[in-house]
């Protein structure tokens, strides 16, 4: 039996863990998922950046009081980075996720490419997704049931903008990490996956878009198990 905590990546909520986290726990394994990071919500005044993700996902941790298995989706990669060197997480995996290096944010991650064209700033200091859900399913979820998929879609919540531009202080790391490729991911292309991969201990793929844990929860589910 393996402690999991599962983390969310941006503008969404631990919601879209539910099959996976439910697989895992008929296997015998205790799950926690984060159910929401400050830095998304719909209150912009209220958002908190990336520390103030990391201060929640660490509560959770040590909430356990045991050697946790820490997974980061997408921004959940950020979040998951600040702490690597904390004594109770034993493996860190990151699941179609950045993977920043010390001083990095997630802006900077995106540098030297274009920058996605289905989300961008807005006044109040957020980051919003576009509206048109079909954009936003070819590019999140192409391989999920289309009313599912616009069902999660219509979810999404505006995410701080503070959280893309916050530096990762990334500390040294004392445990083996795992990445796991999304081979079909329109959101964070598979090349950009495999050049974050190449810091990793270990490299898992899976033929899905971005949102494995709704596209493929049995297969993630085993990997993760596997991981553990």
């Amino acid at each position: 039996m393996s402690n999991f905590v599962l983390v969310h990546g941006g503008w969404v909520g631990g919601w879209y863990w539910a099959d996976v986290a439910r697989i895992l726990q008929k296997a015998g394994h205790r799950v926690d998922v984060v159910e929401q990071l400050p830095s998304a919500g719909t209150d912009p005044a209220a958002l908190g950046d990336l520390a103030a993700d990391a201060a929640v996902v660490r509560q959770y941790v040590e909430r356990v009081g045991a050697p946790v298995v820490l997974v980061g989706h997408s921004y959940g990669g950020m979040v998951i980075t600040e702490l690597a060197g904390h004594p109770a997480v034993s493996h860190s995996v990151y699941l179609a996720a950045m993977w920043p290096q010390r001083g990095q944010s997630a802006l900077d991650l995106f540098a030297g490419g274009p920058l996605p064209t289905w989300f961008g700033p807005h006044e109040d200091g957020t980051l919003r997704v576009t509206d048109d859900l079909a954009v936003l399913r070819q590019v999140l979820c192409a391989d999920v049931d289309p009313d599912r998929a616009d069902a999660d879609l219509r979810r999404m919540t505006p995410q701080s903008a503070s959280s893309a531009t916050s530096p990762s202080s990334a500390p040294d790391r004392g445990h083996p990490t795992t990445y796991i490729i999304c081979e079909d991911d329109r959101a964070l292309p598979p090349a950009a996956q495999e050049q974050l991969a190449s810091a990793a201990d270990f490299v898992e793929r899976l033929p899905t878009s971005h949102q494995p844990m709704v596209a493929m929860p049995d297969g993630l589910a085993a990997i993760l198990a596997r991981v553990a």
